[in-house]
């Protein structure tokens, strides 16, 4: 969304980074063809998944129609203007309330209280809560105490949840360095899938190897396989401002007063500028499925504005006053003394 309304080297800075190789007018209606497919699996009965978009705006500020008709139009958001400038404490609790019901509770707190200020002008957020059901459910009474050991050699003792061999069919693949599990939720094609290196401190280099076409290589590999599964049963909440990751990974303009260009949204370049990214999510696996939620806020600043010089006549300085048609000066004195008469 706030791609949308980038322009000229903003807007190709932002295409690299986020990897988006479709012409902008095509992206966003394949956006839009996205949100469609995933509304259709609200539907379920064996899944909950609520994908919500908003624009909060200041107040009486003139953004531009046809920005707002795109994020309607393609993106389905919500657009509700509050008011940053005189109650920028009022606005956060607003937008977090809505973060909250999106999520079912689960994100919470999401804009936290120094990332709002009086120069706010735009918060694009965008929510999502999943909730689906394990096709195959472990038994609870399965799930024993076991180890679970960490990167430093060390270990802590987690619920451990188990599925028997010939309990239940999963997707599984096996390369030298890694095992891969699918599991997959009831009743839709969604799927949770695993990547365990063999080694116990194998993850940093697995990480380092993790490419998009690595990822489809490695998982076109999976199959069904009979499978005895033993896997951790976990809660976690993470919280990440992305600013400074997005800065080294080449988004610069986006991020810079004077030199961002956001005039798709009010027209006016180099005038609007992010000024942070956050993002916040929570996972929950237990056995009979995962619940997941996330929430990512973008909150955009005016006052950007070319950069400008800073003129501070606090001592001696000369001056005229001129013709500007035939440059003939009618005045011409000095000013060294503001106090004295006739200076």
């Amino acid at each position: 969304m706030t791609y949308g309304g980038a322009r000229a080297r903003t807007a190709r800075q932002m295409a690299e980074t986020l990897h988006f190789s479709l012409p902008s007018e095509q992206l966003h209606s394949t956006f839009a063809e996205l949100k469609a497919g995933l509304a259709e699996v609200q539907s379920k009965d064996d899944v909950q998944l609520n994908i919500a978009n908003s624009l909060w705006p200041q107040k009486k500020y003139p953004f531009l129609p046809e920005y707002l008709d795109l994020v309607r139009k393609h993106y389905g958001a919500s657009i509700t203007p509050v008011d940053y400038e005189s109650a920028p404490e009022a606005a956060r609790e607003i937008m977090n309330g809505w973060v909250e019901r999106q999520t079912d509770g689960k994100i919470k707190d999401v804009i936290e209280r120094d990332l709002l200020n009086s120069l706010t002008t735009l918060v694009l957020i965008n929510a999502i809560y999943f909730e689906g059901r394990w096709a195959h459910i472990f038994k609870p009474d399965e799930t024993k105490s076991a180890p679970f050991h960490l990167l430093s050699g060390k270990s802590v003792e987690v619920p451990m949840m188990h599925h028997r061999p010939k309990s239940a069919i999963f997707g599984y693949a096996e390369r030298e360095e890694l095992q891969i599990l699918e599991m997959r939720y009831a009743g839709l094609n969604l799927s949770m899938i695993v990547f365990l290196p063999k080694e116990r401190d194998g993850l940093p280099e697995l990480e380092r190897k993790l490419t998009p076409e690595v990822l489809t290589e490695w998982t076109s590999q999976l199959h069904e396989f009979d499978t005895e599964v033993y896997l951790p049963r976990f809660k976690m909440t993470s919280q990440f401002r992305l600013k400074e990751t997005l800065l080294s990974m080449g988004m610069l303009d986006a991020f810079s007063p004077g030199e961002a260009d956001l005039s798709g949204m009010d027209g006016r370049p180099n005038w609007l500028y992010i000024s942070a990214v956050t993002h916040k999510a929570f996972v929950d696996v237990t056995e009979r499925g995962t619940t997941a939620a996330a929430a990512t806020v973008v909150i955009i600043v005016r006052g950007g504005g070319p950069k400008f010089a800073v003129f501070r006549a606090d001592h001696p300085f000369m001056f005229v006053i001129r013709d500007n048609q035939t440059n003939s000066i009618l005045f011409i004195g000095r000013v060294v003394d503001t106090t004295a008469q006739g200076v």
